[in-house]
């Protein structure tokens, strides 16, 4: 079985963060990743699964053009540095589509190509600072936490640039007319916030964390530590749900009062935490399991390889004391194999410009003259 993307060639410049999971995922959907490094630059090997490497000096002429011709080849490019530096190297989008007009060139960054901060650097954690997600996140009256660089690198950055290649692909499908894709992680994770922007405008949501809907003000939706010090999730938003979670910790409704009664909430909260804290997380997962109560154990990430949900879908795989993560989404007429391997920079290097045209005679010469890099 072939998978949705086989077929696809993805040239990606080497770099760090979104664009570089951007381009695993599309590699676990088949396409061919062929990662651009740069000579003398090691960069970290995680989200390089599955991918072919080449080593090119971009900051001479010939290897420039090494990359062009690539593109002739190829179906997408993406890219990640600030705005302005393929430009100058040649390797823009103009470049580009000179020499293939259908090429979808997919851009990342975290502020975006165009506005007054698009060239300053920043973090996961400065691109979500501005879009108000980093500040709905935490305790009231307390620091905000950084949510790792899920929900800015890999939610606002790299799916977006995966959906607006996924839409380009269709496009030039249909069209033969090439794309250029914006995509900046504020953009993304701004239009993540939606929800927050749409209770607000009903009334439903203000800027004082702890106080809303999902984020953890609500005794029904939050975490509360179990007997051994670990966690419960409480997710029961629904009447259905709730009346189960309560029957299930042995808390009596009427006594316990209307869910959605705000001034019992302290109280709530406090029966809530003294219940949970009688039982370990274990004998509550035991109590919990299969009922639809919306109530689950924490687990870190090295527990969640056990759980018997993530082992049948697959989406842990141990093998020689290394735990790497399954497909996603899964298919149900395609190929959902995944190639774990994380190749040797500059491995496929002679065989990727041998594909394009190049003699072993030009390919020995570029090598001596330090444009290419061949590990063969």
């Amino acid at each position: 079985m072939s998978k949705p993307l086989t077929g696809i060639r993805v040239i990606e410049l080497a770099g760090i963060g979104p664009a570089p999971y951007a381009g695993q995922l599309l590699a676990e959907m088949g396409a061919e990743v062929i990662v651009v490094n740069r000579p003398g630059i090691s960069l970290p090997s995680i989200d390089s699964r599955g991918k072919k490497s080449i080593i090119v000096n971009i900051k001479k002429s010939a290897g420039v053009n090494i990359v062009l011709d690539l593109c002739k080849t190829a179906d997408v490019i993406i890219e990640g540095f600030r705005p302005g530096v393929t430009e100058r190297l040649g390797l823009g989008p103009k470049d580009c589509h000179n020499i293939n007009p259908k090429l979808i060139y997919g851009r990342m960054t975290g502020w975006g190509q165009t506005g007054p901060w698009s060239n300053m650097a920043g973090h996961d954690i400065n691109y979500i600072s501005i879009t108000g997600a980093l500040h709905a996140i935490g305790k009231d009256k307390q620091v905000p936490y950084p949510p790792l660089n899920l929900l800015g690198d890999y939610g606002g950055g790299s799916m977006f640039l995966i959906m607006g290649i996924l839409a380009s692909l269709i496009k030039v499908s249909k069209t033969g007319i090439g794309e250029i894709i914006d995509s900046a992680i504020i953009d993304g994770t701004t239009s993540m916030m939606g929800i927050v922007h749409s209770l607000h405008s009903m009334g439903q949501w203000t800027d004082k964390r702890e106080s809303n809907l999902l984020d953890g003000s609500m005794p029904f939706y939050r975490c509360y530590e179990t007997k051994d010090k670990k966690y419960m999730a409480v997710g029961c938003l629904e009447a259905k749900f709730f009346d189960i979670m309560l029957n299930c910790i042995n808390l009596n409704k009427e006594d316990f009062g209307a869910q959605h009664n705000e001034n019992l909430w302290p109280m709530q909260h406090k029966k809530l935490e003294k219940a949970f804290s009688l039982k370990t997380r274990k004998e509550w997962s035991n109590i919990f399991d299969n009922q639809d109560a919306c109530v689950t154990p924490v687990l870190s990430y090295k527990e969640a390889i056990e759980h018997p949900q993530n082992m049948h879908r697959d989406n842990l795989i141990e093998n020689s004391g290394v735990v790497r993560t399954g497909t996603a989404p899964k298919f149900s007429n395609s190929d959902n194999i995944i190639d774990h391997e994380i190749s040797e920079s500059g491995k496929h290097s002679r065989c990727i410009l041998k594909e394009i045209g190049y003699s072993n005679e030009y390919i020995d010469e570029l090598s001596s003259r330090a444009i290419v890099y061949c590990r063969e």
